[in-house]
């Protein structure tokens, strides 16, 4: 292959012997290198020959196509995701926070442990539970965490027959995975129209083989279990446990506690209610809560203050072990409690009533237009099936696409499966009316749209950078790198 030809062809702004600043020779070329010969290039790299302000404009440019809560409204349903305040930011990139090591000696690092301590606190008083960690790197793995809780107490009774976990059909899709990660088998429970559980087929699945019931509340189409007394009673008349996912936990914040329910366990996103970015994998935090009795299951290290106010870490032998490198993700857990300290008690009692006003705010301003399957008032968030009118075969796909030409980001689409063209809107408290306004007016444009001139939302999006891919195609195969080097240069 002639490279010097090729490279034009591959990055558009490569010009032959154009470069950017180089720093004079130090002498050290020519000392031996450091790495073995077999991991070093045999050839040389195929890269773009440009000047330093063209590769500055290029990925300057490149990175205002990333969409985010800075940028725009991004009503994803069950995500909450809700602009972070830049003083989180400000506190956890604290030189006194950003230096910290694990392995320091705990006489060092006081101040960390206190900010453990009182976010673990402050989260109990807030879930209704006995105690918290916050080892968990995530949603996922608190729900891990949590049902490896659930397994240490029903193992330390002897109670080893325990090897189902109930998860309703309308849960996330972690539910099931956690639990069969844990060692569970998994059984599913229906769902009334109204999104709720069904408690009578419940009933009929709970026995001496059920380790836990997992709940999310409210559900997933954004209505409260209303019932969650009934069901916690039967779960622990049959020995299992009631178990929480915090991910849709915003609209209850200043209402309710599950601890109050009926819940044992429960996992906190605080990525999600506790304001800390999230998306592309990371970072997040999945801290886990207790009821009384649960609490000397809970993994290590422990982070725990002497009579004297001074804080210390401890394994207890009871500890179902570490499920974290050290004390979880600790940045995450300062941008969350520099938010709970930034609102205050009024503040945090506000939360869960502005997220949901705003909800049904959009929810009611939509559902002439927009299928609504489960009428009345919902919570944080709400499903719509797709359009009322099908007969444009505008699809909520095409809907999805086309928010992206009026510079919105997509709400969650055909999630939950328990509708065929299911459109999940969360709005969270952080929006103003403006900004919900001018989403309700574009999502009545896309409907006007879909009646007038349907091949305009169907072949959407049209503005953006990337138009309408194969979707299938991109999923079976992703193109990861640039080029295939080893495919051309055969």
């Amino acid at each position: 292959m002639n490279r010097e030809l090729y490279k034009p062809l591959i990055f558009e702004f490569s010009r032959s012997g154009r470069r950017g600043f180089s720093l004079p020779s130090n002498g050290l070329e020519d000392h031996k290198r450091e790495l073995p010969e077999v991991l070093c290039r045999q050839t040389e790299a195929l890269l773009p020959e440009v000047d330093e302000p063209t590769v500055v404009r290029h990925y300057t440019n490149q990175s205002t196509n990333n969409f985010g809560v800075d940028t725009g409204f991004y009503p994803l349903g069950s995500c909450t995701m809700k602009y972070n305040p830049k003083i989180n930011e400000e506190m956890a990139a604290s030189a006194v926070i950003a230096g910290l090591h694990p392995s320091q000696p705990v006489s060092t690092t006081q101040g960390a442990l206190r900010i453990y301590h009182t976010l673990a606190r402050y989260l109990s008083e807030i879930g209704g539970m006995s105690e918290f960690t916050l080892n968990p790197y995530a949603g996922a793995h608190g729900e891990l965490t949590g049902l490896m809780v659930i397994h240490a107490y029903h193992d330390s009774r002897g109670d080893t027959a325990r090897d189902k976990v109930i998860v309703p059909d309308s849960a996330h899709g972690t539910n099931p995975a956690s639990a069969a990660v844990a060692g569970y088998k998994i059984l599913e429970v229906k769902s009334l129209p109204d999104g709720t559980v069904d408690v009578a087929d419940l009933r009929s699945k709970l026995d001496d083989t059920v380790a836990a019931v997992m709940m999310t509340n409210p559900n997933t189409v954004g209505m409260f279990e209303k019932n969650i007394p009934e069901i916690a009673a039967m779960v622990h008349e049959a020995g299992a446990l009631l178990y929480y996912d915090g991910a849709n936990l915003n609209p209850m914040l200043g209402v309710a506690r599950p601890g109050d329910m009926g819940f044992d366990v429960m996992h906190i996103n605080l990525h999600k209610t506790f304001s800390t970015p999230h998306g592309g994998g990371g970072p997040g935090a999945g801290p886990v809560g207790v009821r009384s009795g649960l609490e000397e299951f809970l993994p290590s290290p422990r982070v725990m203050m002497d009579p004297d106010g001074r804080f210390y870490v401890d394994s207890p032998g009871t500890s179902l072990g570490f499920v974290s490198g050290w004390i979880g993700n600790f940045t995450v857990l300062i941008r969350a409690l520099s938010y709970i300290l930034s609102l205050g008690t009024d503040g945090l009692m506000k939360v869960g009533p502005l997220a949901t006003l705003n909800a049904n705010y959009v929810m009611n301003a939509l559902s002439d237009l927009y299928l609504l399957p489960v009428p009345g008032p919902c919570k944080h968030e709400f499903v719509f099936d797709g359009l009322r009118d099908k007969s444009t075969g505008v699809t909520t796909f095409n809907i999805a696409k086309r928010l992206l030409d009026y510079g919105f980001h997509a709400p969650t689409i055909y999630f939950p499966l328990l509708f065929h063209e299911s459109l999940m809107i969360e709005p969270t408290e952080t929006e103003s009316v403006e900004t919900l306004d001018r989403f309700i007016a574009t999502m009545r444009d896309i409907a006007r749209e879909a009646a007038e001139t349907p091949e305009v939302v169907r072949n959407a999006p049209h503005n953006t950078p990337v138009r309408h891919p194969d979707d299938t195609e991109a999923a079976l195969h992703p193109v990861v790198t640039f080029m295939d080097l080893k495919k051309e240069e055969s």
